[in-house]
């Protein structure tokens, strides 16, 4: 098991295009939380990522292509789950410091949440006792890691750097190494821009983004939030910019600017200074397998369905065009066995079309089960590739 996704049930038919907060992919390997590689289980970060979200979530919520952006390392674990809203239940925190029985994570965990299923799915429950642990840690104000030395840095963004999705985000989401000085984080030290009609940054016709407010969340203040709901979605290409220069600059609690070079994760030289900036596209998918995989099926699916293992997420390989040929087209679904996953030439009666459309007709959630669909213009580029002999 690892943490990713609500399956509309555990390791059965079409697997979901995206994952969700806090759930789990059915990997086949059992429960290994308390007294693993990181000792016993106690009630701080350090342990708990130790203990809980690497060895039962990193491996399908890590690298550039984590279900919904949501990547547990080690590096972006706390700035993705501390103060940050859920996707399923946007009202509830992920964790909410001081409050466990209003923390997403805690509701998932003991089976509470109001939408889905326990987590892990489709295997034993995490102990009582183990969860009590984390309770713990929340109650106690979900501190993070002691910060780590040197000029205020970087370490988490999402999405991800150099990334594609099919649509804008709700929000943009960046961790910091250590807590930050609110009131230098601002809608001219965070910022976001377009390349607008030519498709190049830096040139004359790049578009402002104006968001609806850029925030530090008082229950994590290693994070900056930019809130985008309301702006329109556009098919173009898009720079983050975290200033570090001038008399302007993102600041930490000692006055010192960030260190955004060089421009990775965790960015940073040593030396205070430098602005950080990170793109990443919007891009609708074409009726073509290349294109449905470069903007669905890796971004969205691939994280968990990697071709590792002999259970689902992990059996069924989506990593590449000819990896999810084979295994989606004229494959069986497992929820309703008259249906193939996708029938070439017949849309209407791909699993997988009626997955993404919602209705009547399946067994279990629409897909992607939590988020919003996918945009019906990408749908209907899936059903002219199947129309057209679902070729690969």
């Amino acid at each position: 098991m690892r943490a990713s996704t609500l399956w509309s049930a555990a390791g059965r038919g079409f697997v979901p295009l995206i994952c969700a907060s806090l759930a789990a992919c059915g990997s086949g390997d059992g429960f290994v939380g308390a007294g693993g590689a990181g000792g016993p289980l106690a009630p701080n970060f350090d342990s708990i990522q130790a203990n809980v979200f690497e060895p039962l979530c990193e491996f399908c919520h890590a690298g550039a292509n984590a279900p919904a952006g949501l990547r547990l390392d080690a590096a972006n674990s706390y700035a993705l789950l501390v103060g940050v809203s859920s996707i399923e239940q946007p009202s509830i925190l992920r964790v909410a410091p001081g409050d466990p029985n209003n923390s997403y994570l805690i509701q998932k965990l003991e089976g509470t949440a109001a939408i889905g299923q326990r987590m892990p799915a489709g295997l034993p429950a995490v102990p009582q006792a183990d969860i009590n642990v984390i309770r713990q840690w929340i109650a106690d104000g979900a501190q993070p890691s002691s910060g780590a030395a040197g000029p205020i840095r970087v370490t988490s963004l999402s999405p991800a750097p150099n990334t594609t999705v099919l649509s804008l985000p709700s929000s943009i989401t960046v961790g910091f190494s250590r807590d930050l000085n609110a009131p230098s984080v601002t809608t001219a030290t965070f910022t976001l821009v377009r390349a607008g009609p030519d498709g190049q940054l830096d040139t004359a016709d790049d578009v402002a983004v104006t968001p609806a407010s850029v925030t530090v969340p008082g229950a994590n203040p290693r994070s900056a939030a930019m809130d985008l709901t309301g702006v329109a979605s556009a098919f173009d290409r898009y720079r983050i910019r975290l200033v570090g220069t001038g008399p302007a600059a993102v600041l930490d609690l000692g006055g010192n600017a960030l260190d955004g070079e060089p421009l990775l994760l965790p960015s940073g030289d040593g030396v205070a200074g430098g602005d950080y900036t990170a793109t990443f596209r919007v891009a609708g998918a074409l009726a073509t397998l290349t294109s449905i995989q470069t903007n669905v099926f890796t971004p969205r699916c691939s994280g968990c369905h990697n071709g590792v293992g002999a259970t689902l997420p992990g059996a069924m390989n989506l990593t590449s065009a000819s990896a999810s040929h084979t295994a989606l087209v004229g494959v069986a679904s497992i929820e309703v066995p008259s249906l193939q996953r996708v029938a070439a030439g017949n849309p209407n009666d791909s699993y997988l079309i009626r997955k993404l459309e919602g209705g009547p007709n399946i067994v279990g959630s629409r897909m992607p089960l939590v988020g919003p669909p996918l945009p019906q213009t990408t749908i209907d580029s899936i059903r002219s590739w199947i129309t057209t002999g679902a070729v690969q």
